[in-house]
């Protein structure tokens, strides 16, 4: 198998030869799929093309001609079709038949949004060629996970910035902002001006600057939230959408204090059902709400919410995730879904 993740690969962590004459670069994550492709091709030559309006007849003479530089440094010259997943729809019986057999003169790159590995396409570059898969969810089976993505904020994009990044830190960055690569290493870009060259990045940094006055507003949404006000939800909502934010890196700070309060509420339904006794500080401590002030907070948005609403959001909540990843994705649509989302936690229907 060549199949690699893209923290693997991009860090280099698990070298690997294959690719050299066909490659598929594939996932959600845009930013991973780009620094996959300069990895692989690094300074060679290379031509891309564009997937909606590509037809194979218009590669198949470039596939067999190779550079006229390739004499120069034995490197191969690489075609690369960007965003193909309807040009893979539209020719699959001829890409099936090249990756099957590829042609030796030139490196052929695909790179797609998705690629299911019960296909022929899959299976056929997974046996002999690169595969490399770009998602940044957590999914053990694609080798994401809290530890991998953690590796890969601390060890590889925080240098690219020349600064150190704290795991603690790394860890808060998700958090607060999703699991979206370009975003994080865009913030963490912004965290390295408050720092020395090759000083570090720590937890409470991220939390001070990051939050700033878009974690007041979140915060004051969340409260809105947990008192039944849709009306301000929906204004403070309003404001940072304004400024620029984008619903897939919103709904994580949303849900961070909401789930705590979802986690709570299980616990407590849990305890009632083996009939074992509760204390609101126990509950919330279980569900990861230890200070002081939070604890209060906490028991005060509860008790406004009512236990209806209560135990009903981590299934909403997951609900939206889905959806912001999926079926609504798109601009519009994922601002519609999470302005919905604020909607059902406020009233509670």
């Amino acid at each position: 198998m060549t199949k690699q993740h893209a923290f693997e690969y991009i860090a280099g962590t698990t070298p690997t030869t294959a690719g050299d004459s066909l490659a598929i670069i594939y996932g959600g994550d845009t930013t991973l799929r780009k620094w996959s492709m300069e990895t692989l091709i690094g300074d060679g030559d290379w031509t891309q093309f564009e997937g909606d309006s590509t037809r194979w007849s218009d590669l198949r003479d470039d596939l067999a001609t190779a550079s006229l530089f390739d004499f120069d440094d034995g490197g191969k010259r690489t075609i690369a079709v960007r965003s193909a997943d309807k040009f893979l729809t539209a020719h699959r019986t001829e890409l099936e038949k090249y990756v099957a057999a590829p042609g030796e003169s030139t490196r052929f790159v695909l790179e797609l949004d998705s690629l299911a590995s019960n296909t022929r396409i899959y299976k056929a570059a997974d046996k002999s060629h690169l595969l490399v898969a770009c998602g940044n969810t957590t999914d053990t089976k694609q080798g994401v996970t809290a530890a991998t993505r953690r590796k890969f904020l601390t060890g590889y994009v925080a240098p690219r910035h020349k600064v150190k990044l704290a795991a603690g830190a790394a860890d808060a960055l998700v958090e607060m902002l999703g699991e979206e690569i370009g975003m994080l290493d865009t913030e963490i870009a912004k965290l390295a001006l408050y720092v020395d060259v090759g000083g570090k990045i720590d937890e409470p940094l991220v939390r001070e600057v990051v939050a700033g006055w878009q974690g007041k507003t979140v915060w004051q949404i969340t409260d809105a939230i947990a008192g039944g006000d849709a009306a301000e939800a929906l204004r403070q909502l309003d404001k940072l959408f304004t400024g620029g934010q984008k619903a897939i890196a919103l709904l994580p700070q949303i849900a961070w204090s909401l789930r705590r309060l979802g986690m709570a509420t299980t616990l407590i339904e849990h305890r009632e059902r083996t009939g074992r006794s509760w204390q609101f500080e126990d509950v919330l401590g279980s569900a990861g709400i230890h200070r002081p002030s939070d604890i209060q907070s906490a028991k005060k948005q509860l008790q406004t919410m009512g236990r209806g609403r209560a135990k009903q959001l981590l299934g909403w909540l997951l609900d939206a995730d889905l959806r912001l990843k999926g079926t609504h994705s798109a601009d519009g649509r994922d601002r519609f879904m999470l302005e919905q989302l604020v909607l059902r936690l406020a009233r509670g229907s």
